[in-house]
């Protein structure tokens, strides 16, 4: 039974993953980052909460007052409550999307009991900190929450029915149950954050910060959500008659119902049983062991670096785990990043996502080190050095806002990627900046990069207006899975959105290069005329490769463009020359609202979504004084 909904769950979740992956990009797929976001939404819930907790009145009678004041009439406070609130939500979602994900793809067992475990009681305490937060704004949804919280405990002989007596009849609360309702609703969040730390003191460098793309989005569509359906009051309370009809938030109080609905008995048998049972879930069912717990020795070269994987340990873990610097982005073989090459022994691949894994390259002896578990001692191939040194050999402006960089790499170690693959070029601080390889492998000495100006950008600014020829720089890399799938046939749509066109012109030299025979078509949507800055070489290959096309799309042309080709959005574009996509391969790199807006219609027409491949950019800008 067990591994039935393991698979079902596998199956689901690496659609949904994939889906994700052409949306947001892999970097920035949210499902790769759950714990992380977790961490950012309870900051968040904090951080509004001490706000509210400063202007929120402890008395039983000036309780509701404090928050129906601050809530309809101190500048921000309805809008803080509504973010405490759905902040808190957030979480319960994030936490049981993170278990159920830990779940399908087994990572709960063995060495991993104690995370496992660790994160059923999070999940208790964050369900025991908003019962209680609900309980404290003393309207009528607080009264039925407070007054069910108390009979559901009464089920005990230890209350014996005295707490239900507390909340039977007009008087009967007082200031000092709201004083330790305040007390319980900052010692529970303090107890969370300990236990939240120590659940992730057992996983390897742990993240508990989600990417700043990350943050910005979802900060956004919680204040959205704020201000759209604003959380409000349900009246005052009042104990001389029953809540007979509240609005439920229906992630903290599901079992609420049941206990009037069964009884409060049969509400505990659900909840202690569910939570007995996900307890005892990494040991059950018993599995025979056949002699003790293998470890295998793990061998990461260059380097001759060593670790010890316990059985089930992924290579990633193992490493990180016994402070070996390996290559890994979203840890959950989705982004290609952790690639390596499997050189001696036998492993477990793992389930991972084919876009960043080809079947191609698995039989080539690549793994990914975060899937992958030995079987066997084993020896790693890492990829070469991973941090470059170069100085800039040459500039020039390609367009008003794009500029051509040629970097000269010191050393005489090549940089081998792919074509499609990117870099990130470090700045002071740690701060990184991408950028996609705008040649194919091999083509040049120089490392070339299509750079677009961003109002605001530290690094864009830097280049546009302060960068010299001489300028050293250093970067990382290669990453991605963004590239061609040589093992297919089908005919190919490359789709670019303006600086997108760098990494779709690697992979298009690169094919010519190759000789590759497959229909081609590059559909180029930009604003206006002078931003197809390169357009003369894609006019070029047009002419000298029968199997090539070229399809520039102006959105906003202007006057001055004297434009007589296609307009429009570019996606629109492409629908209309191809009614149905089926059996045809798209590559769609631009800006996420591109790649987003046309992902669900390409679907629509009929491309596969195995079919389907994208590299989402976004901006990251700061405001340069002066």
């Amino acid at each position: 039974m067990i591994r039935r909904l393991q698979w079902a769950g596998r199956w689901l979740f690496l659609r949904i993953e994939n889906g994700f992956n052409l949306f947001f990009g892999q970097a920035l797929n949210p499902l790769y980052h759950l714990g992380a976001i977790t961490f950012f939404l309870f900051w968040v819930a904090l951080a509004s909460g001490i706000y509210l907790y400063v202007f929120f009145d402890t008395g039983v009678n000036e309780a509701y007052d404090s928050v129906e004041t601050l809530t309809r009439h101190w500048y921000g406070g309805g809008l803080i409550r509504s973010l405490h609130r759905y902040a808190a939500d957030g979480m319960v979602i994030t936490m049981l999307v993170h278990m159920s994900r830990y779940f399908v793809f087994n990572r709960y067992r063995s060495f991993r009991w104690f995370s496992w475990v660790t994160g059923v009681f999070l999940l208790w305490l964050t369900y025991a900190s908003g019962i209680n937060g609900y309980m404290l704004p003393w309207d009528r949804l607080a009264q039925f929450v407070a007054t069910t919280t108390a009979e559901w405990l009464d089920w005990f002989p230890l209350f014996a029915g005295s707490l239900a007596r507390n909340f039977a009849y007009e008087g009967s609360v007082n200031d000092r149950l709201f004083s330790l309702l305040s007390f319980l609703h900052i010692g529970i969040p303090l107890g969370l954050l300990i236990v939240m730390w120590v659940h992730t003191q057992r996983v390897p460098r742990a993240r508990t910060s989600p990417p700043r793309e990350i943050a910005l989005m979802l900060g956004a569509a919680l204040l959205v959500l704020a201000a759209l359906k604003p959380a409000v009051s349900q009246g005052r309370a009042d104990l001389a008659s029953v809540a007979a009809q509240v609005g439920l938030d229906w992630f903290y109080l599901p079992l609420y119902p049941l206990i009037y609905g069964w009884s409060a008995g049969a509400a505990w048998a659900l909840a202690l049983g569910a939570t007995l049972l996900l307890v005892l879930l990494p040991w059950l069912p018993p599995q025979r062991r056949r002699g003790p717990l293998r470890e295998f020795q793990i061998s990461f070269r260059p380097g001759n670096l060593s670790a010890v994987a316990r059985a089930g340990e992924t290579l990633l873990e193992a490493g990180l785990r016994q402070g070996i610097a390996l290559p890994y982005d979203c840890r959950n073989g989705g982004c290609g990043v952790c690639k390596a090459t499997l050189a001696l022994g036998s492993v477990d691949y793992g389930v991972y996502q084919k876009s960043a894994l080809s079947d191609a390259e698995r039989r080539a002896g690549k793994l990914l080190l975060c899937c992958a578990s030995a079987q066997s001692d084993v020896d790693v191939e890492l990829d070469q050095e991973r941090e470059w040194q170069a100085s800039v050999e040459h500039m020039s402006r390609l367009s008003p806002d794009v500029m051509l960089l040629q970097l000269k790499l010191h050393g005489s170690t090549p940089l081998e990627y792919r074509a499609g693959q990117y870099i990130n070029i470090v700045l002071d601080g740690g701060e990184t900046r991408s950028f996609s390889f705008a040649t194919a492998p091999g083509k040049s000495e120089f490392v070339e990069l299509h750079v677009r100006l961003i109002p605001g950008g530290r690094f864009t600014t830097h280049v546009f207006t302060q960068m010299k020829p001489g300028e050293r720089l250093r970067f990382r890399g290669p990453f991605g899975a963004f590239v061609v799938q040589e093992e297919s046939h089908r005919p190919i749509i490359f789709v670019a959105g303006a600086t997108g066109f760098a990494p779709v012109k690697s992979m298009l030299e690169h094919a010519f290069e190759r000789e590759v025979r497959r229909p081609m078509v590059l559909y180029w949507g930009v604003r206006s005329r002078k931003d197809l800055y390169m357009a003369e070489l894609p006019e070029r290959w047009e002419r000298e490769h029968p199997n090539f096309s070229f399809v520039p799309v102006l959105s906003a042309p202007k006057p001055e463009d004297h434009w007589t080709g296609r307009t429009g959005l570019v996606h629109q574009a492409i629908i209309e020359d191809f009614p149905t996509l089926q059996g045809y391969e798209l590559y769609a790199c631009g800006s996420l609202q591109m790649v987003s807006n046309a992902h669900p219609e390409f679907i629509a027409h009929g491309l596969a979504e195995e079919a389907c491949f994208s590299d989402a950019f976004t901006y990251s800008t700061r405001v340069v004084p002066g």
